[in-house]
């Protein structure tokens, strides 16, 4: 006899067993990115810009951001740059607006791109075309290793000008961009001092505070190095600072204390180049030894 309450049951045991099996099996949660892999990627040589884009990017963070984490992470190479973005992962992950705002919401101290954020002191330079993306310039070690003109000089009696020469190794700047007219910022440590009154670019450096005290200019690549004229001398006497027709003009733009913005007022042309601190050579002389800030353009389509 057929039971209405039997026929029931089984029309709701065959719903459950086919709702069962169209469900698909839950995934397994991916593994967090960690501490120890943002220290890896730091130990590879893998750039600040890479390395914070793979945590803004990574679906799922387990860092540890205690006291004693940070100290590790910073003795780790970990720069304080990528540690602002281990601090706030998910604030980091939404993406900047065009022209480098942070998003709503988020404090500007907390996006590495905008360029009234908190940085640390150093020159940086805008590598986007249409939002933010600020790389700072690496300081490059020159050395006095050889005067130009020598010979002439010597052959003249010290009438013909010898040259002073800052040489650096290598033929290119390792950081380059495509941008003909690149946007630079300048942030100094202390508002009225040093750049890095710390002494991280050299005793020379720590009494900058502005970036009228540094030139841009153009270098010469040779084989095996770059070099940059800094001053001339002969019998009659001699004369520091970089040579006008390597020099090239700049508009500076105070944004907020210690800040500055500083774009070349002409297109550079393929080549390198470097702010030089205009202060450090009047120094220059034998065994000399100093930092500059370098960097090479490579504009599209312009023959090499």
């Amino acid at each position: 006899m057929w039971k209405p309450g039997l026929a029931a049951a089984i029309i709701i045991g065959l719903l459950f067993t086919a709702s069962s099996q169209a469900q698909p099996a839950k995934q397994p949660e991916p593994r967090g990115l960690t501490n120890a892999d943002v220290v890896k990627m730091v130990q590879a040589g893998l750039s600040e810009a890479l390395i914070i884009a793979a945590i803004r990017q990574a679906p799922r963070t387990t860092f540890e951001v205690g006291p004693e984490a940070l100290v590790q992470l910073k003795a780790a190479g970990v720069s304080e740059a990528i540690l602002t973005v281990m601090l706030n992962p998910a604030a980091s992950a939404m993406p900047s607006p065009p022209g480098g705002a942070p998003p709503a919401g988020i404090p500007a101290s907390m996006d590495p791109n905008d360029p009234l954020g908190a940085h640390p002191p150093g020159i940086y330079v805008d590598l986007g075309e249409t939002a933010s993306n600020l790389v700072a310039l690496e300081p490059t070690v020159f050395s006095q290793g050889k005067s130009g003109g020598m010979f002439a000089s010597a052959m003249t009696f010290g009438l013909a000008k010898a040259k002073w020469k800052a040489i650096v190794r290598g033929a290119r700047a390792q950081l380059r961009t495509t941008l003909q007219q690149p946007t630079f910022y300048f942030y100094f440590e202390k508002k009225g001092s040093g750049l890095s009154s710390t002494g991280e670019f050299g005793g020379w450096l720590a009494e900058a505070s502005s970036p009228n005290e540094f030139v841009l200019v153009q270098m010469y690549a040779k084989s095996d190095r770059r070099e940059l004229v800094v001053g001339e001398f002969n019998v009659f006497g001699s004369s520091t600072g970089t040579r006008s027709e390597d020099t090239v003009p700049l508009k500076i733009e105070k944004l907020a204390p210690g800040t500055y913005r500083v774009t070349p007022t002409e297109a550079l042309g393929r080549g390198e180049f470097c702010f030089f601190y205009a202060a450090g050579a009047a120094t220059f002389g034998a065994g000399t030894l100093g930092k500059l800030f370098d960097f090479g353009v490579d504009p599209p389509g312009m023959p090499k």
